[in-house]
């Protein structure tokens, strides 16, 4: 059974950082492009950010270019968002799910999600 399950979201105060973790189970991770998608309230959900099955291509959409960094580590069956410098249209549940591949539009499993709030 596929599972992922969302960390490291929390209250942080605009311009400051957070680390998300997306860690995999029932399945081997590097079979997988991951994404990382946002949903704040009364908003469609959007792609942030998305990690080729190794690393190799990675992918922003152009708010969080040069602020957000996804980073994966198959042999712990992890996916980061390092987010820095936030502001608070940040704010949002952030997901991360399991794709064929990042241009794919369909996905294999979603997490949960954890909540990042941006606010002073």
């Amino acid at each position: 059974q596929m599972q992922l399950v969302e960390s490291g979201g929390g209250l942080v105060q605009p311009g400051g950082s957070l680390r998300l973790s997306c860690a995999a189970s029932g399945f081997t991770l590097d079979y997988y492009a991951i994404g990382w998608f946002r949903q704040a309230p009364g908003k469609e959900r959007e792609r942030v950010s998305c990690i080729s099955k190794w690393g190799g291509v990675t992918t922003y959409v152009d708010s969080v270019k040069g602020r957000f960094t996804i980073s994966r580590d198959n042999a712990k069956k992890t996916v980061y968002l390092q987010m820095n410098s936030l502001k608070p249209e940040d704010t949002a549940v952030y997901f991360c799910a399991a794709k064929g591949s990042c241009r794919d539009p369909s996905v294999a499993s979603w997490g949960q999600g954890t909540q990042v709030t941006v606010s002073s």
